[in-house]
């Protein structure tokens, strides 16, 4: 399976690991095809840089150690796909799609309620379980 890990969930791997992350991690690499957006690493590299600035520098090496595939951001999008709370998260789920990804793996609530048939949108603990 193509599987997209939300930006929050690449934040908990790789700054605060422990054994529910490494597993989930290690599944998301070895099992399935890791897909990220351009949208996600450039949050990620934005987020540790403005909250975590003593990381900043490792979340360049995490990324680049990490097998994945690279979708691009979407340049213009259908704003009528789907309906989300924070219409920031929208050009991520929509890259999701556009990236034929069969999971997102979210620990952010406001993708909760989304109504789209794919990706399936799971939280991490849903991940481990069910896939």
């Amino acid at each position: 399976m193509r599987v997209m890990l939300d930006t929050n969930v690449l934040i908990s791997a790789m700054l605060f690991p422990n054994d529910r992350m490494n597993a989930l991690m290690l599944k998301a690499t070895l099992q399935h095809r890791l897909v990220l957006s351009a949208c996600i690493i450039d949050e990620l590299l934005d987020v540790v840089g403005r909250k975590f600035p003593a990381k900043a520098e490792y979340a360049g090496t995490f990324l680049d150690r990490l097998p994945y595939e690279l979708t691009p951001a979407p340049t213009k999008m259908d704003n009528d796909l789907f309906k989300i709370r924070d219409s920031d998260d929208y050009a991520i789920l929509y890259s999701a799609i556009v990236g034929d990804v069969d999971l997102f793996v979210t620990g952010d609530g406001d993708f909760e309620g989304v109504e789209i048939e794919r990706p399936v949108i799971v939280t991490p603990s849903e991940f481990l379980e069910k896939y």
